[in-house]
């Protein structure tokens, strides 16, 4: 090859180069169909973000608790349960982790708004509820940009609370390869059986919505694929948390300090008696299905505990010493 050719040869060569690292590279914080449209520093270690989910075809807000810089650190998803808030997670708002999770090594991502829509993509656009795509957005779009803007070593692990407790174990049954640890407080991961569809049902009614939408009719094939008791397989290996009060009232509902707007004081203590009793049967339910089945998990279960914040608070650090060294 003469000199000459060779040059050619050689800048056709470089040209190729910088035309494939073109293809591959992408701004901070872009991914196919997610973009971050609005950006606040709320304080050293918060961050709240509003990105442009095109599978859920308008923007998302999400809250992100970081020690600051890009090194590569595990990433905890935290789901809110049916009441979640519009704006800012109520694991923010309620829940304390802004102080819970101060100094620790981790990325927790917070997305608002999920309010009765159990974090899953919906077959059907419902009336009040619209067409949500969750499970596209915390699955396919999110983590890239969670890794482009705070860094990320690979490692997931998912958490939610009541409707959210539900949703963490179903997407991680799902989506083995993308989580290595699962938490639930206060949910019912299963949703087969005439009580615990019931539970779906009515979750989603209190938003206005009607889980015919969601996943089609009662035991069709979309039920049983959201249902991590049929596919326990793939949480085989991982670090599992399962918690859920009783439901008896103890000392910390009669003197917490409720909002009137909810109702009497005693009627609220009896939703959230009668709620956490039957999160309570349905976790034990799953506990028994993890245990038949040989797959290790952490049990959390209270003899007194309602469905309320006070309680979810308690669970928090349990949920956390068990799901830190997967991710780390």
């Amino acid at each position: 090859m003469t000199s000459r050719r060779f040059v050619s040869t050689l800048a056709a060569l470089s040209l190729l180069i910088v035309s494939a690292s073109a293809l591959v590279e992408a701004p901070a914080g872009a991914a196919p169909g997610a973009t971050v449209v609005k950006k606040v520093q709320r304080s050293i270690h918060r961050t709240d973000l509003n990105i442009k989910s095109k599978a859920m075809g308008t923007s998302v807000p999400v809250t992100v608790l970081s020690p600051g810089g890009s090194a590569p650190r595990g990433t905890l998803y935290m789901l809110d349960g049916a009441d979640a808030g519009t704006k800012v997670s109520d694991w923010i708002t309620k829940g304390g982790a802004a102080q819970f999770f101060a100094g620790r090594n981790v990325n927790v991502v917070l997305p608002a708004g999920g309010g009765g829509s159990f974090y899953t993509n919906w077959i059907r656009k419902d009336s009040k509820l619209g067409k949500p795509q969750w499970e596209t957005f915390l699955t396919e779009e999110l983590p890239p940009v969670i890794a482009a803007q705070f860094g990320s070593n690979g490692r997931n692990a998912v958490m939610g609370l009541s409707m959210g407790g539900q949703s963490a174990f179903a997407l991680a049954a799902r989506h083995p390869e993308l989580y290595n640890g699962v938490a639930s407080l206060s949910g019912c991961p299963p949703v087969s059986g005439p009580a615990n569809e019931a539970y779906v049902r009515t979750t989603v009614a209190k938003s206005g919505g009607d889980a015919s939408n969601m996943w089609g009719a009662p035991g069709s094939p979309r039920w049983r694929a959201h249902d991590p008791s049929l596919h326990l397989d793939a949480l085989r290996g991982k670090a599992i948390y399962l918690s859920a009060g009783s439901g008896a009232i103890g000392p910390a509902d009669l003197t917490q300090k409720r909002d009137p707007k909810d109702g009497p004081e005693d009627a609220q203590i009896a939703a959230g008696s009668a709620l956490e009793a039957a999160a309570y049967r349905c976790s034990l339910e799953f506990a028994a299905q993890l245990s038949s089945a040989g797959i290790q998990f952490t049990p959390g279960f209270r003899l007194i505990g309602t469905h309320n914040w006070v309680y979810w608070k308690q669970d928090l650090p349990n949920a956390w010493a068990v799901l830190a060294p997967s991710i780390a």
